[in-house]
């Protein structure tokens, strides 16, 4: 049911970025059409290599991709939101649905430079979509119905994992998984860093780091034991885990964590009020 849902329907995006095309990846793969697919990029360039590498319609004018879609995809960037909007409101129907994955962009402000009762969801995915692995958080707006939560889940299920929640928890969300793959980006290094130290080549030290936090990641999604629990598995008495640990609550390990996360979803709150 699921896929009949997306292949009824004719998807456009309005900005042809990276992470539109992480979404576009997914939509094919799901079994949508390159034909029931539409963008709407005002570069020529980037409109070339998405025709080439996908084979959707691809257009520079915005109202166009509007007018002949069902679902819209907001994928343009923050700060030109009340230009391109205001651009397409005329054109935009009832019955189109609006999924927006601008950045700190509440779906109230959306709402305000469309027709009455328009209906947005908000979705705050982040940059491992690029690698169908996102982890995506949607909330509805006022006028978004249960399926149009249902079907913007099955869109972002296709490249990651979603997760429904209200939109005020959204600066959250990006605090911890929209800016976190630069946290975890951080710790493979300082882990790289830290095998070269100890003698490590600088390709087997990154590697080894890269797949330790990709498999440690997958036994906590797959087993779905606490972190802490599994933690404790690989902490022998008077071993090297215990003595690693210790160093780590020793330097602040827990709360540069933490702090990183409220700074960062401070920011996104300071951002979303502007």
């Amino acid at each position: 049911m699921g896929e009949t849902m997306l292949q009824d329907k004719k998807i456009g995006f309005i900005g042809g970025g990276n992470m539109a095309e992480a979404i576009i990846k997914g939509l094919l793969a799901g079994g949508v059409p390159s034909s029931e697919i539409a963008v709407a990029e005002p570069v020529a360039e980037r409109r070339g290599v998405l025709w080439d590498s996908y084979g959707v319609n691809v257009s520079g004018d915005n109202q166009a991709v509007v007018s002949g879609c069902s679902v819209l995809v907001l994928s343009i960037k923050p700060q030109i939101a009340e230009m391109v909007l205001g651009e397409v409101a005329a054109t935009v129907a009832s019955d189109q649905l609006l999924i927006s994955i601008m950045a700190g962009v509440k779906t109230a402000t959306i709402e305000a430079l469309l027709p009455a009762k328009s209906r947005v969801i908000r979705v705050m995915p982040n940059t491992p979509a690029l690698v169908m692995e996102a982890a995506s958080a949607i909330s509805a707006g006022a006028s978004a119905s249960n399926g149009d939560i249902s079907l913007a889940r099955r869109i972002f299920d296709l490249i990651g994992k979603t997760f429904v929640l209200e939109e005020k928890l959204l600066d959250a969300v990006t605090g911890l998984s929209g800016s976190g793959p630069a946290y975890v980006y951080t710790f493979i290094e300082a882990l790289s860093d830290a095998g070269v130290k100890n003698g490590l080549p600088r390709d087997i030290a990154t590697a080894l780091a890269a797949q330790t936090v990709y498999g440690s990641a997958r036994m906590i999604l797959e087993t779905r034991e606490h972190p802490a629990i599994l933690r404790e598995k690989v902490t022998s008495p008077g071993g090297t885990t215990i003595a690693g640990l210790s160093a780590l609550e020793q330097h602040g390990f827990r709360s540069a964590i933490i702090s990183a996360v409220d700074a960062a979803t401070l920011r996104s709150k300071e951002l979303g009020n502007k």
